[in-house]
């Protein structure tokens, strides 16, 4: 009886491969789309929207949801009945200067479609006085949420079954820890990805659902992107930076490991963009501006996501999608992997997947539906922009003024793309379903339901279906369907989420015929590796000549923190054997960096106990911040060949120890106009808003990092700060570096008159 019951879940897997929709192969056909020279900010309803909106011949847009029943949505989350939980930003920018926008009246809505036509006709309002809320990830019957301005995550259930939480509990939190940036550059994505921690934007921790409690692991390198991130089918993360001007990076190896980017993982023309719509209103100003007013570069990429569906066209799967609001476009990208480097191009010749000549689209975000189609957040709004930046007498708020952009506030739309021949399949209801019967899921053709499956069965903590996860991580089908695979893999996470993934069954998967799993199995020793298990680390090495380069990066990756005698001779063995591979060469410097940034506290020795506070706490900001425009080394950010967005801080004037106010007076009100003679796309920002005693962090950890060698201390006083700050309250505008040195010379002469 035993046999027949674990037998069971593997038919069922058989029985699904083997029923899979079939997929619609070959890229669709391109018609060139009409532009609109001169576009109003008038509304649109949801259908006279859709109808400025051009997508591939076969494909449409489905209407899922609108306003009134959603505002200002920003994130979507499906729980495992695939009813969907929407987080509204209902105080973001409601006119150009962000008044009230701290107020604590936004809210978490939960969506359902009763009768699977493919439209929500339910609604509840699940959670509300939330103050921005920004990450949501269901689990079970619980909603982890965070909100703006804290790194608290809390869960919420309800008990009665009514729409709305009732119960709330926290997971995590620091209570030292509060970030009181820009809302743009607050963390977002609570990805839960395939090794079971849930990554985020800006912070560098990630997160792991254990039990019913957040366990935390910090990222020694810090962590990358803005607004969104998402991973594929084998757990590669994919981030963007809006501020960095960047729609991809960090994607080549985990961020656990460290940081790696090239120059050349996508061209320069990838960075453009292809509007049907003139754009004027751009931070930035006419430099971002083609002669037709067309944005001309992406100043807003947000809200990624990998196609893992199995109800649009084959050659859509693993492509790489990612929003642009202020062009009004979604970006579609090929991924390719070569000799373990991964790059990306755009799917058209200088067109876009989808674009929209509706002044008001303001896609936010995308994903990969229950139903195996693409998912689009429509913010449907006129100002996209943070106060920062449309502040009066700007281009920006010119032109918001002038549009009347400000007056198209309170909508939203979550839109489907489909394709023709689309048919709606079952919903799921895996939160009813037993455990035996989620393990058939783990090889379905669509993403979300793998990963959700996978997710599910880790929540329960069910023990019971271990030996048919183990006789699924190693099941071979004659012949081989495209998708199994992926369910030895997912088997495979999963009883490592359970605790029961054991050297056996790593051994087993190491011999696996699919390069895929073999690198599973790498990722999965890891444990092991760092235990000084000298077995595991023999037979990891056999893989170190294995024909698929993604397999050799990942042994370099995971033997490289053990201090076991075997794993010294084997990882020098890996890096002689591969000494013409760019990739193995840049991961090895990347681990290299990442391991001299664990032991950043050495050189901190020397200064005071309150000077290495601030300059630790600075380090923090600057790697989950900063970085993103000015780089991780703070030798500027130009990956793909294109413009940097802000100067390089290394070897920077304004860094020079006597220059300590002109590095001042710049966090607080920003700069302007040419640094160094170059011109850059994006002014530097007020930093104000933020407390003394941030500044003081964030200066004093640059002018240690990137200031240069002094006998004085790179520390910058709260007090400091507080000086300037009142000598300076009546400034709004950004100060020009011409103005700072004027500045400093009137200081100088003061102090000189002083010492005579």
């Amino acid at each position: 009886m035993m046999r027949s019951l674990v037998n069971l879940p593997i038919v069922a897997l058989l029985m699904l491969t083997c029923t899979t929709p079939k997929r619609v192969a070959g890229p669709a056909p391109f018609v060139k789309p009409v532009f609109n020279p001169n576009p109003t900010g008038a509304y649109l309803s949801p259908e006279a929207s859709m109808k400025t909106m051009h997508l591939p011949q076969g494909y449409h847009l489905e209407l899922v949801a609108s306003e009134p029943m959603i505002k200002e949505p920003v994130a979507l989350a499906w729980d495992g009945n695939a009813r969907l939980y929407v987080a509204e930003m209902l105080t973001y920018m409601q006119d150009a200067d962000g008044s009230g926008e701290q107020e604590p009246v936004s809210r978490i809505s939960l969506l359902e479609d009763t009768d699977n036509d493919g439209k929500m006709d339910k609604s509840s309002v699940f959670i509300d006085k939330l103050l921005l809320p920004r990450m949501i990830q269901c689990v079970n019957h619980e909603l982890l949420v965070n909100e703006t301005n804290t790194i608290a995550i809390y869960s919420y259930t309800d008990t009665d079954g009514d729409g709305k939480a009732d119960k709330k509990k926290l997971l995590y939190d620091n209570p030292t820890y509060r970030n009181t940036n820009n809302m743009e550059h607050q963390r977002s994505g609570l990805d839960w990805n395939l090794d079971n921690w849930m990554y985020l934007t800006y912070d560098p921790v990630r997160f792991r659902y254990t039990n019913g409690t957040m366990q935390v692991d910090t990222l020694v390198s810090g962590s990358s992107g803005q607004w969104g991130l998402t991973h594929d089918n084998y757990g590669r993360l994919f981030f963007s930076s809006a501020g960095g001007e960047n729609p991809v990076l960090s994607f080549q190896i985990n961020p656990v490991y460290g940081n790696l980017n090239f120059d050349d993982q996508f061209t320069a023309d990838f960075q453009e963009v292809w509007p049907i719509i003139a754009t004027p209103d751009v931070q930035g100003g006419f430099k971002r501006l083609r002669p037709n007013v067309t944005l001309n570069h992406f100043t807003a990429s947000t809200g990624q996501s990998i196609f893992r569906g199995n109800n649009l066209p084959a050659d859509l799967i693993g492509d790489y999608f990612v929003a642009e609001p202020v062009a009004r476009i979604i970006r579609r990208a090929k991924v390719t992997t070569i000799a373990g480097k991964t790059s990306l191009k755009n799917a058209y010749q200088q067109e876009e997947f989808l674009a929209s000549s509706d002044m008001n689209f303001r896609p936010v975000n995308t994903y990969t539906g229950p139903d195996g189609n693409l998912y689009i957040v429509d913010m449907h709004r006129g100002i996209i922009q943070e106060a920062n930046w449309t502040k009066k007498g700007s281009f920006l708020r010119n032109r918001i003024d002038s549009l009347g952009l400000a007056a198209n506030t309170g909508h939203g739309r979550i839109y489907r793309v489909v394709h023709e021949g689309y048919q709606r399949p079952a919903r799921p209801k895996m939160l009813d379903e037993s455990s035996a019967q989620l393990i058939a899921y783990l090889g379905h053709p669509n993403g979300w339901w793998r990963d959700n499956a996978q997710k599910q069965l880790i929540a329960r903590g069910d023990q019971s279906v271990v030996p048919a996860l183990k006789q699924l991580a190693i099941a071979r089908q004659s012949p081989e369907s495209t998708d199994a695979h992926l369910a030895r893999i997912h088997a495979l996470w999963t009883l490592e989420g359970l605790g029961a993934i054991d050297k056996d069954l790593i051994g087993q998967a190491l011999r696996d015929k699919n390069a895929q799993v073999r690198k599973t199995a790498v990722w999965l020793s890891e444990p092991y590796v760092k235990r000084n298990d000298e077995l595991m680390i023999t037979q990891i090495g056999m893989l170190k000549a294995d024909e698929s380069f993604d397999v050799r990066v990942q042994l370099l990756l995971s033997v490289y923190a053990s201090k076991s005698s075997r794993a010294a001779p084997l990882l020098n063995e890996i890096i002689a054997d591969n000494a013409t591979n760019e990739m193995m060469a840049a991961t090895k410097a990347a681990l290299d960096k990442n391991e001299d940034v664990r032991k950043f506290g050495r050189r901190l020795g020397v200064l005071a106990a309150a000077d290495r506070a601030l300059i630790l706490d600075g380090a923090m900001t600057f790697k989950s911040l900063c970085s993103s425009c000015h780089g991780p080394e703070g030798k500027g950010l130009s990956v793909g060949g294109g413009t940097m967005p802000a100067p390089p801080l290394m070897a920077s004037k304004r860094l020079q120890f006597d220059n300590k106010n002109m590095a001042i007076r710049i966090l607080l009100h920003g700069l302007s106009g040419p640094v160094d003679g170059k011109d850059y796309p994006s002014v530097m920002p007020s930093m104000a808003e933020n407390s003394d005693e941030w500044i003081a962090s964030v200066l004093s950890y640059i002018r240690y990092e990137f200031g240069g060698s002094s006998r004085l201390s790179p520390a910058v006083k709260p007090d400091e700060i507080r000086k300037l700050r009142t000598s300076h309250a009546g400034r709004s505008q950004a100060w020009t570096l011409s103005e700072l040195e004027s500045q400093k010379k009137e200081e100088q002469a003061v102090q000189n008159s002083i010492t005579k």
